[in-house]
């Protein structure tokens, strides 16, 4: 019986894993889309949303049946816990790339960010799918030294999210309310996704090390 809870405990961990790489693939799709007003690959991206959100459905299903069936204690209560709180991370990074790619739709067939910007977006992208990656393998690693890590990436995120918003205060910025707004939606976005990323990290410490890392 217990090797059948700890086999079930290793599935939970690889459902959250192939979460992660599916959010990784939707927010570097979502970018693309944005950046080349790409209707086809941002239509995929919204679809897929549903698919990330079954998973997550299903995830919690398993472990709430595990959590009242097994009573579990210690690592094993704690690997239960964290997982619905990550899998609850992972849908709403899911959402923020389904909000990218809704962008996208809406202005097709132009595109959404101006020139100027279109290298800091690319960044965005860049980072945030190094980030998820980084997430996936964290988690199915229990790498608690890789979690603290995630930090930094994080601030090269916060960094490019105040590039943006410096670039719109500074006084000559030449383009409408609508597209100003769009953009801050946009930035905080990728920012927010990042910030996620560090949630699920600092979860994966604690499941770990059974204690919270220190700021």
């Amino acid at each position: 019986m217990r090797d059948t809870f700890h086999d079930a405990l290793d599935a939970i961990t690889q459902t959250l894993v192939d979460m992660a790489m599916l959010v990784k693939q939707a927010t570097k799709d979502a970018t693309t889309a944005l950046l080349t007003a790409d209707l086809a690959l941002a239509e995929k991206v919204i679809a897929q949303d549903d698919v990330i959100d079954e998973m997550q459905h299903e995830l919690d299903d398993r472990t709430m049946r595990l959590l009242a069936t097994q009573q579990p204690v210690a690592s094993d209560l704690r690997t239960l816990v964290t997982s619905l709180r990550m899998s609850a991370d992972l849908e709403r990074m899911g959402d923020l790339a389904h909000h990218i790619a809704k962008l996208a739709r809406m202005r097709y067939p132009n595109c959404a960010v101006p020139e100027e910007l279109r290298p800091a977006f690319t960044e965005m992208g860049v980072v945030a799918t190094r980030i998820i990656e980084k997430v996936g393998k964290v988690i199915d690693q229990h790498d608690s030294v890789g979690a603290i890590e995630l930090d930094q990436d994080d601030d090269e995120m916060d960094k490019l999210h105040h590039f943006l918003l410096t670039t719109m205060q500074n006084g000559q910025w030449p383009h409408s309310i609508e597209m100003t707004i769009d953009i801050t939606l946009l930035g905080r976005y990728y920012e927010r996704c990042a910030d996620h990323a560090v949630s699920i990290a600092k979860r994966v410490y604690f499941l770990v090390n059974g204690e919270y890392a220190t700021e």
